[in-house]
């Protein structure tokens, strides 16, 4: 089983770390909210421990985003926070379990088994991504508008993709770089710049309003007009 923990206090994060992968789990650490979201969207866990005070992105407000982007792993949330509002913000918010520090490791074992023996949620329904006037399906490509419909190249759809789960958001240059050609890829930025040139062209032909605008300095933003 894969386990991403999201926790700031590191030596906390390696102890834990370290019990869990005792117990036969993998563990994937980081320790700041942002860079815990992007594990949770881009990689396949089976449970996210999830710390409430974190830098960057709060352990709420990366709760309410993965939900928000339809990321429906299971998540613990581990915090000092354990007051009743604090339990009901996180429970409500979208936790599927609440457990206040200090804790003992043994009720932590057993939480998440629980919680991994509960039937998977199955998103196989949920086949496209709609945004404003815009639907697309990954799986073939297809981005349609207003009965009009076009097909894209496997990387304009992955740039696609990523558009359209973060909308709104001025994503720079480096980040898009990494999420489609990957980390390592030897590209230049020049091809990025291709590919926006390409994507402006598929939405006009199928005569969306959605706008990829240029963030000079920064990278690209996917305006939404209503």
């Amino acid at each position: 089983m894969n386990i991403l923990m999201i926790e700031d206090d590191k030596e906390l994060c390696d102890a834990v770390s370290f019990r869990l992968e005792q117990e036969g789990f993998s563990i994937t650490a980081c320790h700041d909210g942002e860079e815990g979201l992007y594990y949770m969207q881009e990689s396949p866990f089976d449970l996210v421990i999830l710390d409430r005070m974190l830098p960057h992105m709060n352990g709420i407000e990366v709760l309410k985003e993965a939900r928000t982007r339809q990321i429906r792993t299971p998540i613990l949330m581990l915090t000092a926070l354990g007051e009743l509002d604090d339990r009901l913000t996180g429970l409500n918010g979208g936790a599927d379990d609440y457990m206040v520090k200090p804790f003992a490791f043994e009720e932590l074992l057993a939480r998440i088994r629980c919680l991994l023996r509960r039937p998977a949620v199955y998103q196989d329904s949920v086949k496209s991504i709609s945004l404003g006037d815009v639907s697309f399906v990954p799986e073939t490509r297809t981005l349609s508008s207003w009965e009009k419909t076009c097909t894209l190249s496997s990387r304009e759809g992955e740039l696609m993709e990523v558009f359209l789960r973060n909308p709104g958001q001025t994503l720079p240059r480096q980040l898009l770089l990494s999420r489609v050609w990957g980390l390592e890829a030897d590209v230049e930025e020049g091809n990025l710049d291709n590919y926006i040139h390409f994507l402006r062209r598929r939405l006009k032909t199928v005569e969306s309003t959605l706008q990829i605008r240029t963030v000079r300095g920064v990278g690209y933003q996917l305006e939404v007009f209503q």
